[in-house]
């Protein structure tokens, strides 16, 4: 039998880690507070398609969003022919054209757009084994874009390996609920998507998890300064997780 290809074998490392038993269950405890029957999600980043499963599990529509070509297959695979998933092979940026995505194929879940993301793991200890052995050229759509061909998501999650801010910046306005995940590897690409956020005028409340803990971190909602110090103030050592948006504090709570 012919050696397993390593991107083919990481995807199957992430189908495991992501479909475990018992896992869909406390995922969707967890998104029930941001989504419901008959409302839609986006899934940007969306990888193996977890949180999109987890949308479909609650009754709401997804806009799933993938820019690897072996990633999308797999989506293909599992929701082609479920019409309450849309998929789409795009990055997701600030303006729609074109942009390069640097693939890491023995670890796709590192697949990124930005070089600075590469550039600061290149200087970190903890990414030294980390490497881009690929690139592809891809279209780059917003989420303006994406709302104007699908509707606006009672609830976007985005996973988008230092791009965050650069997605938030095509968004021009404001979503019931988003998450957007964050690296101590790249502060201030957390905090510049703190700023798109309040730069839609919108009074939003925040929350956070730490690594794949479905759990906030912080005993109750706070503004958006509150969560900047706590992100500036997190040790190297909790490595990621995500920022959780609402415009309605309870569902951060």
């Amino acid at each position: 039998m012919p050696p397993v290809a390593p991107e083919s074998a990481a995807i199957g490392r992430s189908l495991r880690i992501y479909y475990a038993p018992g896992r869909g269950a406390e995922l969707d405890r967890f998104l029930s507070r941001f989504l419901g029957q008959g409302e839609l999600g986006f899934d940007i980043g969306a990888h193996v398609g977890d949180r999109t499963a987890s949308f479909r599990r609650l009754g709401a529509r997804a806009v799933a969003v993938e820019p690897q070509p072996r990633l999308q297959r797999l989506l293909r695979l599992l929701f082609g022919r479920d019409d309450g998933v849309a998929l789409d092979q795009s990055l997701v940026g600030s303006q729609r054209g074109r942009a390069t995505l640097h693939l890491n194929r023995a670890n796709p879940t590192v697949a990124t757009a930005s070089a600075a993301f590469m550039q600061a793991a290149a200087g970190a200890e903890a990414w030294r084994d980390q490497v881009w052995d690929a690139a592809i050229e891809l279209p780059v759509t917003t989420l303006d874009a994406l709302i104007d061909a699908h509707g606006t998501p009672h609830f976007a999650k985005l996973d988008v390996e230092g791009f965050e801010a650069a997605a938030l910046a095509g968004l021009s306005r404001p979503l019931r609920s988003l998450s957007f995940e964050f690296t101590t590897l790249q502060r201030r690409t957390a905090l510049d998507a703190l700023r798109a956020l309040e730069a839609l005028g919108a009074d939003y409340s925040f929350n956070a998890c730490i690594g794949e803990d479905m759990r906030f971190a912080l005993d109750a909602p706070v503004h958006a300064g509150t969560l900047a110090r706590w992100l500036e103030a997190l040790p190297e050592a909790a490595n990621s997780g995500d920022v959780y948006a609402s415009l309605e504090a309870a569902r951060v709570t």
